[in-house]
């Protein structure tokens, strides 16, 4: 009995310690909650969730806001549910409805069609920066130059050489762009910006000459012989009409090209025979009797060579044993600017795609092949299947006066007058050679046949 009951005690008193030790954690639950009752709730610090504070791009606050909205909706439905239902929410979850707009949350991987377009427009000038790398900014300033000289297209495109070979409806959409496009007009106009000021100078001399500034060089006469002063004094009278960039020399060399092609106020194009049936140059010709049109020898013409040719006769052979390749030598031309003469050039034969540099008293000009080697070979500037394969002589007398005889079956054709089969005619300065439809420009070295004539003169006293 005894240790019966002293187990009952033992189990009473440990039931009176749980009891009197949970009856004093509700009190001091009780008074902190009556504590926090009366001081209120406590705030909570406000802190940004991202590590570096910068500002937001255009796509970002797209997709920032988007986000805001998607969360927005979601805690509205959220709340109405809950209201719905009949029960308050409690506290903890008023705070985390008030929570969840600060939050990020991802955006839905179906993106908005308004998205969409966004993504699509940022990605446009990166295409178009991608289609400029073939027009090089050298060409914008070629295309803008000729087409403020020209107010043609179509001219552009025939005249200018761009650095690939643009057709004629790339050429107007370029310059279209240019006038209306931003994006492409303000890229280009900074890449000339940072162009070299010698590369800018190049491309300002290469421009293409107006209407006004041909018309001004018509005015030239075609027989007179004008020098880089009477250009230049051109230049002083009509500055307005000129572009900046022209030269006395480049106003001559365009002056030379106008007059070989017979485009000058003084020169004039012979017109076609009228009829239904228009002969052609091969058959006209095989219509004349050669027999007819060979005339007699000038004796006198034929003494004077013959003795020059005695006189000059070591100096040729020591050319010819030395200087064999020295005779002619022929550059091709890159540009519009004159030939610069040097101390052993006498002459210059001018055409468009080559020069022949005249080094020796007399020179043979007609249409090399196997067998018939001369100094000037015509084919190198175009068709010369009608050129004789000797068509022509060209002398250095010795008052220095240049004469070209004619030894070949067609005509040579000097400032348009024929000189036939056996005839010869007297060469000058800015004389325009014609042969078969090949046109040169004849220019002499003005300095050295000044040397020459001088020292003939001491020489025919003696």
């Amino acid at each position: 009995m005894d240790k019966d009951s002293q187990g009952l005690l033992d189990s009473s008193l440990m039931a009176s310690g749980t009891a009197s030790r949970s009856e004093d954690e509700e009190s001091l639950a009780g008074q902190k909650r009556a504590s926090s009752q009366a001081l209120g709730p406590i705030p909570k610090r406000r802190s940004s969730s991202r590590f570096i504070k910068r500002k937001k791009f255009d796509d970002e606050l797209v997709e920032s806001s988007l986000a805001k909205s998607s969360t927005r909706v979601k805690g509205a439905s959220g709340v109405e549910s809950g209201r719905c239902s009949g029960s308050e929410p409690s506290s903890s979850e008023k705070k985390k409805v008030s929570k969840t707009p600060s939050t990020p949350v991802p955006p839905s991987p179906a993106p908005t069609p308004g998205l969409a377009k966004r993504v699509k427009k940022s990605k446009q000038p990166l295409q178009v920066t991608k289609d400029l790398g073939r027009w090089k900014p050298a060409d914008d300033l070629l295309l803008i130059n000729a087409v403020l000289q020209t107010n043609d297209l179509t001219s552009v495109h025939l005249g200018v050489k761009f650095s690939c070979r643009f057709t004629l409806r790339e050429v107007q959409e370029r310059w279209y762009a240019l006038l209306y496009d931003p994006v492409i007009s303000k890229l280009a106009c900074q890449a000339m910006r940072q162009l070299h000021p010698e590369a800018i100078a190049a491309i300002q001399s290469k421009a293409l000459f107006s209407k006004a500034e041909e018309q001004l060089l018509s005015k030239v006469g075609s027989t007179s012989q004008p020098t880089l002063e009477t250009f230049q004094d051109l230049l002083h009278r009509h500055p307005d009409a000129f572009y900046l960039a022209r030269t006395a020399k480049a106003l001559q060399a365009h002056w030379q090209l106008m007059k070989q092609y017979y485009l000058l106020e003084d020169q004039t194009v012979q017109p076609l025979p009228k009829g239904d049936q228009v002969l052609n140059f091969s058959d006209a010709e095989d219509l004349i009797d050669d027999s007819k049109l060979k005339d007699m020898r000038d004796e006198v013409l034929e003494h004077e060579l013959t003795v020059a040719d005695r006189r000059q006769k070591r100096e040729i052979r020591q050319l010819e044993q030395e200087l064999h390749k020295w005779q002619v030598l022929v550059d091709s031309i890159t540009g519009m600017s004159s030939p610069d003469f040097d101390n052993q050039t006498l002459a210059v034969l001018r055409g468009r795609m080559v020069r022949y540099l005249m080094r020796s008293r007399e020179i043979t000009l007609g249409r090399a092949t196997k067998d018939n080697q001369i100094d000037v070979d015509l084919s190198l500037e175009g068709p010369a299947w009608k050129i004789s394969r000797k068509q022509g002589v060209i002398k250095l007398k010795n008052n220095g006066d240049f004469f070209i005889a004619n030894e070949g079956r067609r005509p040579i054709y000097i400032d348009g007058r024929p000189v036939l089969c056996g005839s010869k005619w007297r060469l000058s300065n800015n004389s325009v050679v014609e042969i078969a439809s090949l046109r040169f420009v004849f220019l002499i070295n003005q300095d050295l046949i000044a040397l020459i004539r001088a020292e003939a003169a001491k020489i025919t006293p003696q």
